[in-house]
């Protein structure tokens, strides 16, 4: 009767509950939350602590590993000056070798073309002495023969012969010499 009594009087509000379900909920509430306490909270905290100290591990191997590339990004650079500085150094010396050796082509050429000039002045002359003998022996026993027929007589004197022509080619050739 109680219960319809307390009904009778006053409306229930749904948003209050009843004093009695208020203590059984909070009962409940203490027991389920003691349990949670003993037996689930250690293994959440154990769990919440391995992934901290995996997390702050791979942050630690991270920065190893950041450290790392760092240091091994600066050696790169490092050999990559060195072989531009090395790139540089042995093209300048290939340039300087290249200009030594065009040098040393250059007057190896002007030395062979200057011998083969003196080679062909040298022939020349010699072509020329040897083309003057031959000319002066054949104009000499030209004249004798001339000579033999315009006096009558033969000149076969040959000491008398050389000196004839030589005579006369000496003297056609300071006539030559004078007229030039």
């Amino acid at each position: 009767m109680n219960a319809l009594f307390l009904a009778a009087e006053e409306p229930q509000n749904p948003l209050v509950p009843h004093l009695d379900e208020l203590v059984i909920g909070l009962i409940a509430f203490v027991i389920v939350f003691g349990f949670l306490a003993k037996k689930l909270l250690p293994n959440i905290n154990k769990v919440l602590d391995e992934r901290r100290e995996a997390i702050e591990g791979g942050m630690e191997k991270a920065d190893e590993a950041q450290t790392e590339a760092q240091s091994v990004l600066e050696q790169y650079k490092a050999q990559l000056a060195e072989a531009r500085h090395e790139a540089a150094r042995l093209r300048q010396e290939a340039l300087e070798q290249g200009t030594v050796l065009k040098e040393e082509l250059r007057a190896e050429g002007q030395r062979q073309r200057e011998e083969i000039i003196a080679a062909g002045h040298a022939q020349i002359e010699a072509d020329r002495k040897q083309a003057a003998l031959s000319l002066r022996q054949d104009v000499g026993k030209l004249a004798t023969d001339l000579a033999g027929k315009l006096v009558g007589e033969s000149l076969e004197d040959h000491a008398r012969q050389s000196r004839t022509i030589d005579r006369f080619l000496s003297e056609l050739e300071e006539k030559a010499e004078a007229a030039r």
